[in-house]
C-alpha cells in the first residue's frame, strides 16, 4: 500500500488541482448544458428571419462582357439592391446589371430594402449606421467591411448587418445569440476570435482535468476500505 506521507500529496494535489479547475468544470458544464438544449435554428435568428424570401428574377440584362471591367471576370453574382439587380463581380466590385457602369457602396437607403427583403414583417427599425471596423470581440467579426448596422425596435436588441460594398444581407444578431457566444468563448476558452480549439490555455486545462481525475481515482484506490481487504487477503495467502 501507499504510504501516509505520499497519501496526503496525491489528496492535496486533488484537492488544489479541483479548487483551481473547478470554475472553469462548471462554465463547461453550463456551455454544455445550454448548448445541448438550445435549438440552434434560434441561435441563428431564424425567428425574425423570413425564410420563405425567393430572390427577383430580371430580364433584359446586360451581357457579363459588356461591363466596364479590365480585369476580366473570375467569378460572378447577382444582386437585387432596392429592386434593382447589380453583378458582383470577382468578389470585389458591384457593377449595374442593367447600364454596366461600377457601382461605388449601396446607401442607407438601399440597404434597409435588403434588410426588409430577409427579414420577418412588422419588425420596427430603430437605427441604422455604417461601421468601419469592429475588433475580434465584436458580434460582427470576421465578416465583410463596412457595413451597415441596422438596429430594430424589439426586447432582444435585434440587430441585422448588410455589407455596404458588394450589398448582401450578411447576418443577424439577437440577444439569444450573445449568450450562446460568450458561452462557446467559456467553452473553447478562445478569448479572442472564440472559435480556436487549439489554444495553449484550453489544451493545459485538459491536460489538467485529466490529471485531476485520474488523481480521484488513485486517491479512492489507497483508500478503499474494499481494496485494503482484497490485499490483506492476498498477503495472509
Amino acid at each position: 500500500m501507499v504510504n501516509r506521507k505520499t497519501a496526503i500529496k496525491i489528496r492535496k494535489t486533488h484537492r488544489y488541482l479541483g479548487l483551481f479547475l473547478g470554475i472553469q468544470f462548471l462554465f463547461w458544464t453550463i456551455s454544455g448544458m445550454y448548448f445541448s438544449w438550445t435549438n440552434i435554428d434560434d441561435i441563428h435568428g431564424d425567428e425574425f428571419r423570413n425564410l420563405d424570401y425567393v430572390p427577383k428574377t430580371f430580364n433584359n440584362l446586360i451581357s457579363p462582357s459588356e461591363m466596364h471591367n479590365a480585369e476580366g471576370i473570375r467569378s460572378i453574382e447577382i444582386r437585387d439592391i432596392n429592386n434593382e439587380p447589380y453583378y458582383w463581380v470577382n468578389n470585389k466590385q458591384l457593377y449595374s446589371a442593367k447600364t454596366g457602369e461600377a457601382k461605388q457602396d449601396i446607401s442607407e437607403e438601399e440597404a434597409l430594402s435588403v434588410a426588409k427583403n430577409y427579414m420577418k414583417e412588422g419588425l420596427k427599425v430603430a437605427n441604422i449606421k455604417k461601421i468601419t471596423e469592429v475588433d475580434d470581440y465584436h458580434e460582427y467579426r470576421e465578416k465583410l467591411l463596412p457595413a451597415y448596422v441596422i438596429s430594430y425596435d424589439t426586447d432582444e436588441a435585434l440587430k441585422a448587418y448588410i455589407s455596404v460594398t458588394d450589398g448582401k444581407f450578411q447576418t443577424v444578431r439577437h440577444r439569444a445569440w450573445r449568450w450562446f457566444d460568450f458561452l462557446w468563448m467559456t467553452h473553447t476558452m478562445d478569448y479572442d476570435t472564440r472559435d480556436n480549439f487549439n489554444t495553449i490555455i484550453l489544451r493545459a486545462f485538459s491536460l489538467l482535468g485529466l490529471i485531476t481525475v485520474l488523481s480521484g481515482f488513485l486517491l479512492w484506490y489507497i483508500s478503499s476500505p474494499t481494496i485494503r481487504k482484497i490485499k490483506k487477503k492476498k498477503i495472509s495467502k
